[in-house]
């Protein structure tokens, strides 16, 4: 061990204080950290969550741009009786599948 002279105490002195002020220091940088992965959690959530609106508001503008093509492939009532019964059965189940699809994207 080396005789205290003033320069040795200097010395321990420096030393001591970088380590206490590193010990101090660590739980702000943990907490930075912690905060800054929340933070980027967080804006890959609402990424997400404006990518599964943009699909839903896409599927809702295709049904509702079916619907408006079957209203206007219908040119006369005569004609629309007879398409009626010609074709009674698919749509049904073409309204039903389609209505399905849509409320698979309700929220619960």
């Amino acid at each position: 061990m080396a005789s205290p002279t003033a320069i040795n105490s200097q010395i321990t002195d420096a030393v001591t204080q970088t380590n206490v002020k590193i010990l101090a220091e660590s739980p702000a940088m943990a907490m930075g950290s912690m905060f800054q992965t929340m933070a980027h959690s967080t804006g890959i959530l609402f990424e997400n969550s404006i990518s599964a609106q943009q699909q839903q508001n896409t599927l809702s503008q295709a049904g509702s741009n079916m619907g408006v093509m079957q209203i206007y492939s219908v040119d006369t009532m005569a004609d629309a009786a007879a398409t009626e019964k010609v074709s009674q059965g698919g749509v049904a189940d073409n309204l039903t599948s389609m209505m399905a699809v849509l409320k698979s994207f309700q929220k619960p």
